[in-house]
């Protein structure tokens, strides 16, 4: 197989000054990929992000306005490249009128929320209700919104100034102790495209786009032990992103065996690459041969998912409400969703999008039942120790 393009090299155009506000690779230096999902009407705007070399997707999504302008729905980092090409779009259909973010959870996406509103200082910015901030409650202002052109969703989706041409429904807020969880669920219903956050996922067979951009994740979870320097091939790549959807999902899969540290640091030494990049030679995993077989049923065929650590440690905290707000959802006419992470833009229904919620029903353990238990274990006793330690409430009914 023929090698695959090299991460390309560090560029002005891809510069995150702000990256110390939240640490998350790449840092600094932002990609952005864009994409056409609607000819002349809805954009998709992909970054990358992760720790630990565990990198996915992260997607701003763009819709024109029927009376012209822009609405931005959850915002990237707003680097030059992201803006240079935002720039095209208002050129072409008009300025940026609303900004949505979707979350009161979610620092990865707030945190680009006040930078990108003050690159379009007309736009009117919207926020989910009941946002929150850790360790202290403070003001949106103070964490860099605009304080004169923000506000809150209104609870019905006709109030809001965007409501002639879009539905939206907001889960939560779901009680998790520290603070809560909500996220909005916005519906464009001319092009009968659901735009969601974190709700549901579609994991790709194959590394995404983005991703492929950054090669060395990709290869540093293709080893086998401390020793391996993989090829930049595209098998290669294709083994780093299927172990890193199982990270992501699961933190530790059941295929996934922890060495002695004893061991871990002995073959740090010996490592042919001990330099900072590669973690000076830490390499603390060791994958079962049947690895390849968690990742296919964790994919389930690219079917809509919700991901284990929302099973595990938010949803089930309110599964009614969750299964209120599904319902709800489901009730508009959509034909594709865009999610903010991993696989986009998806053909789905809304029978398929109430099927990601079926493992809510009844009486526990909510647990999507496609999955086997034993991938679940570090997150059942985190989900546990949350509980035991009252920083959330229990699973409820």
């Amino acid at each position: 197989m023929s090698d695959v393009k090299a991460t390309a090299k560090p560029s002005s155009r891809f510069s995150w000054p702000f990256w110390p506000v939240v640490p998350l690779y790449p840092y600094g230096q932002r990609q952005t990929l864009r994409h056409e999902v609607v000819e002349g009407t809805v954009w998709t705007f992909d970054q990358m992000q992760g720790t630990l070399y565990v990198v996915v997707p992260v997607r701003m999504t763009v819709v024109r306005l029927a009376a012209g302008g822009l609405l931005v729905f959850a915002p990237v980092a707003p680097t030059p490249e992201c803006l240079s090409l935002m720039a095209e779009l208002v050129q072409a259909y008009g300025a940026v009128k609303y900004i949505i973010l979707p979350t009161v959870t979610g620092i990865e996406h707030k945190v680009f929320v006040g930078p990108f509103a003050r690159q379009y200082p007309t736009a009117q910015v919207y926020v989910t209700p009941n946002q929150w901030s850790f360790p202290l409650k403070l003001p949106l202002s103070w964490l860099g919104l605009p304080p004169s052109r923000t506000f809150e969703l209104p609870a019905n989706s006709a109030d809001a100034p965007f409501g002639d041409e879009f539905d939206y429904q907001t889960l939560g807020p779901l009680p998790l102790g520290l603070g809560p969880y909500a996220e909005t669920a916005l519906f464009h219903r001319a092009t009968k495209t659901l735009l969601i956050l974190d709700a549901i996922v579609s994991i790709p067979d194959a590394p995404p786009e983005i991703v492929q951009l950054a090669g060395y994740p990709l290869l540093f979870h293709a080893k086998d032990s401390t020793f391996d320097d993989p090829a930049d091939t595209a098998e290669n790549r294709l083994k780093g992103w299927r172990r890193i959807a199982l990270f992501a999902f699961y933190f530790r899969p059941s295929v996934l065996v922890d060495p002695p540290w004893r061991e871990v640091f002995r073959d740090a030494w010996k490592a042919k690459d001990r330099s900072r990049q590669a973690y000076f030679g830490v390499f603390p995993f060791r994958w079962q041969p049947h690895w390849e077989t968690a990742f296919h049923q964790l994919r389930s065929g690219g079917e809509l998912l919700v991901a284990p650590v929302l099973q595990s440690l938010i949803f089930n905290r309110g599964p009614a409400a969750v299964l209120d707000w599904a319902k709800a959802v489901a009730n508009w006419p959509f034909e594709r969703i865009i999610p903010a992470h991993l696989d986009a833009p998806l053909s789905a229904t809304p029978e398929a999008f109430s099927r990601a919620f079926e493992f809510l029903e009844g009486d526990g353990p909510y647990r999507d039942r496609r999955l086997p238990a034993a991938d679940f274990d570090l997150l059942s006793r985190i989900s546990q120790w949350l509980h035991d330690s009252g920083i959330t409430p229990p699973p409820g009914r």
